[in-house]
């Protein structure tokens, strides 16, 4: 593999700069080349090595992907191995399972199909027949109507004593007619309704008017009799049709909704039978590599190492003698050389010659033109025959149509399934290719909806954590400016308590008036007993704190440095009272009383003022960081639902893209099997109705032979038959 990239590596820096060296050449250069054929054996050498260059690092790719194979694959071929011994039975089983319904189904279709064709053929022969007795029916009515109304007039005109004018009429001529065929007469009446008919004159015969009137009332009432009767038989008749007709139709609604089901089923069937047929010869495919790689794998993998270095040895050698080749073919002396040789684009040409091309082309065309049809040939060889009569050569015929005629109707019933299976397939098409089109919308605007959230929850992280910051910052400063107001009341305070200390001693000299003694001191049930009992107490403590003066003061986080306690003043005189003097000291100490207190007031607002605003802060914060914290689970669950949604997104798509592949094997399958049928649908059908024709008019001509016999035969009988009677 290393010598095979050195190869690489020395090679591609020669033909890049050779590439540039010839794409640096001028006009002159170019139209020198279109005029020498050389040229283009060097561009086909440069674009093999091109191939073989792409095709090394492709190779390289599968030789690396296979050693890491080598290495980690003998657990993921166990693995591999074992669900495919599990998955193949599965497969078959449910394969079988499909082909054996598939096959019922189109067993089921083809009885459907052809017993809605019977119920088809009944309710036309049904229907002929309705038609051609109601045409009986109405033409026997409109006989028994115009014999019936002739009655009517004969008997109103012999009631009336007119019969001598009724015997002039078209409807005496009708009368005797009747008389004449109606067989169920009494010979005796059918004279004597003649005779009457006749004008009287027949055969010395008068009747009487009574008699004529019994026949003819008796006539008519049989005629009324057998009218309504007709009537009757053509209401019930056409009642039997319509209930024939409407029960046929209904059987032909029920086959044709079990036609178009099942044919949706078989395509359903075909897909899904194409998808798991796919599916076993990929995993049969997949399991018998697998078996193979894993038997041998060590040896495996050290013969692809030989293969490989010695692959990277040929490649090596091939492209040294390519780019050799190249560097002869493109010298300038060669060029030149080629230039004056080999000045025809023609170079290296071999093709074949028009006239063989032609020639070959019209074998072709002459040995795909069909030949006559098989059925006719026999029929032809049956009509040269001399043994074989017409009757045999007529029952041929018909057996032949019979069986053109079958072969179209399972063409007509194939025609109607394939292309309801085409409309079925390519519907369902259409469906999976706009359900993977919606999947990738989908799955692009997932994507971009799942970043936004990303981006969000990413902000909301870094605000909350600004926010701890800020608030932290702010509960540190707020303890510092607290423990400074804490410093500043304790030493105002202690200030303060110690001026009016000094200001009550100074009193008590002063202005003795004015001074507050200390309050007594509170005896304990001990101290008192032993007063009582004549003891003395312990000695009291001296106030400690501020010079004596009981007032201490705790200093918070002092950083002044300690000194040495002043000298003590110098020695004065003494002298009296000072009570001027005093009372600017005591007025002076009531001023620093004031003053402590008024800033300790206006300490105590700030301080407050500061801590509501620090509540009035951290309060917003803590909503502020709740609603942030409540806004990024949220955000959390809406990425975690969408992170799922584009995951079942794309396995929709991956489902869709397998049902579709799997929907156009089966398309390809019905082209096999049905496009030759599609596509010579017409010419078949005019080819059979030509040849049944033709078929249909020799059996013609053979029983017109027959019958201009009998027509014969028939024409000399009645002669006979006449010259008898004569």
């Amino acid at each position: 593999m290393l010598r095979c990239l050195i190869a690489l590596l020395i090679l591609a820096p020669l033909v890049a700069s050779k590439q540039s060296s010839e794409q640096s050449q001028g006009a002159a250069a170019a139209t020198s080349t279109l005029a020498n054929p050389v040229r283009k054996v060097v561009t086909m050498l440069q674009m093999m090595m091109n191939k073989i260059e792409a095709e090394g690092k492709v190779e390289l790719k599968l030789f690396d992907d296979f050693m890491c194979y080598c290495k980690t694959g003998d657990q993921t071929l166990s693995e591999e191995i074992e669900a495919a011994n599990t998955k193949i039975p599965q497969l078959e089983s449910d394969i079988k399972t499909s082909v054996e319904e598939k096959a019922q189904l189109e067993g089921d279709l083809t009885a459907h199909q052809t017993d809605r064709d019977a119920a088809k053929e009944a309710m036309a022969k049904a229907t002929a027949m309705r038609e051609k007795e109601h045409a009986a029916f109405l033409k026997e009515s409109a006989e028994d109507g115009s014999n019936i109304a002739a009655l009517t007039k004969a008997i109103k005109a012999i009631t009336a004593g007119m019969a001598g004018g009724f015997l002039q009429t078209n409807e005496a001529a009708v009368l005797r007619k009747l008389s004449v065929a109606k067989t169920d007469m009494v010979d005796f009446d059918r004279q004597a309704l003649v005779a009457f008919l006749s004008g009287g004159n027949g055969v010395g015969y008068a009747p009487a008017s009574g008699e004529i009137m019994g026949i003819l009332k008796q006539m008519l009432d049989e005629m009324d009799k057998d009218a309504a009767e007709e009537a009757a038989a053509e209401a019930s008749a056409a009642q039997t049709y319509e209930e024939l007709m409407a029960a046929k139709k209904k059987e032909v609604e029920v086959l044709s909704a079990a036609i178009e089901t099942k044919m949706g089923r078989v395509g359903e069937l075909g897909v899904s039978i194409a998808m798991m047929k796919n599916d076993l010869e990929d995993t049969k495919e997949a399991l018998e590599e697998d078996t193979g790689f894993r038997g041998d794998l060590g040896k495996t993998c050290a013969s692809k190492q030989k293969e490989w270095d010695v692959r990277c040895k040929e490649r090596s050698q091939e492209l040294i003698a390519l780019q050799e080749t190249i560097k002869i073919l493109n010298d300038d002396d060669a060029l030149e050389l080629f230039k004056k040789t080999l000045p025809s684009a023609s170079f290296l040409q071999v093709e074949e010659s028009a006239g063989a091309l032609r020639s070959r082309a019209r074998e072709i065309l002459q040995a795909a033109k069909p030949g006559k049809s098989q059925a006719i040939d026999f029929i032809e060889l049956a009509l040269q025959g001399k043994q074989m009569g017409f009757a045999k050569v007529i029952a041929l015929i018909d057996a032949m149509v019979v069986t053109l005629k079958k072969e179209q109707v399972e063409d007509d019933h194939k025609k109607e399934y394939c292309q309801v299976q085409f409309d079925i397939a390519d519907d369902k098409k259409k469906g999976l290719e706009r359900s993977i089109s919606d999947s990738e919308k989908a799955i692009t605007q997932t994507t971009e909806t799942l970043s936004t959230v990303t981006d969000e929850i990413k902000a909301l992280e870094e605000g909350i954590a600004a926010l701890d910051k800020s608030v932290a910052e702010a509960t540190a400063q707020r303890k510092d400016e607290h423990a400074e107001y804490s410093s500043l009341m304790a030493s105002n305070s202690a200030a303060s308590e110690l001026i009016l200390f000094a200001k009550n001693r100074m009193q008590k000299f002063y202005n003795p008036k004015l001074y507050k003694p200390p309050p007594k001191r509170e005896l304990t049930e001990e101290e008192r007993i032993t007063l009582n009992m004549g003891g003395t107490l312990a000695p009291t403590n001296p106030p400690g704190g501020i010079a004596g003066t009981g007032v201490s003061f705790i200093e918070v986080q002092s950083h002044v440095s300690k000194k040495d306690a002043p000298p003590p003043p110098p020695a004065a005189k003494f002298g009296g009272k000072k009570s001027e003097e005093s009372g600017g000291v005591l007025a002076m100490m009531d001023l620093l009383v004031a003053d402590l207190e008024k800033e300790m007031t206006v300490a105590k607002a700030e301080e407050k003022n500061d801590q509501d605003d620090y509540e009035k802060i951290m309060l917003e914060s803590a909503n502020k960081r709740g609603e942030d914290s409540k806004s990024v689970t949220e955000k959390n669950a809406a990425k975690a639902e969408m992170e799922t949604e584009l995951q079942a997104q794309k396995d929709n798509k991956e489902a869709s893209g397998t049902e579709l592949r799997a929907t156009l094997d089966y398309i390809q399958s019905l082209h096999a099997e049905c496009d030759f049928l599609l596509e010579y649908y017409a010419t078949r059908k005019e080819a059979r109705a030509s040849e049944i024709d033709a078929m249909g008019k020799a059996k013609a001509v053979l029983n017109g032979a027959d019958f201009s016999l009998l027509q014969t035969a028939a024409a000399v009988q009645p002669s006979s038959s006449l010259r008898g009677a004569n």
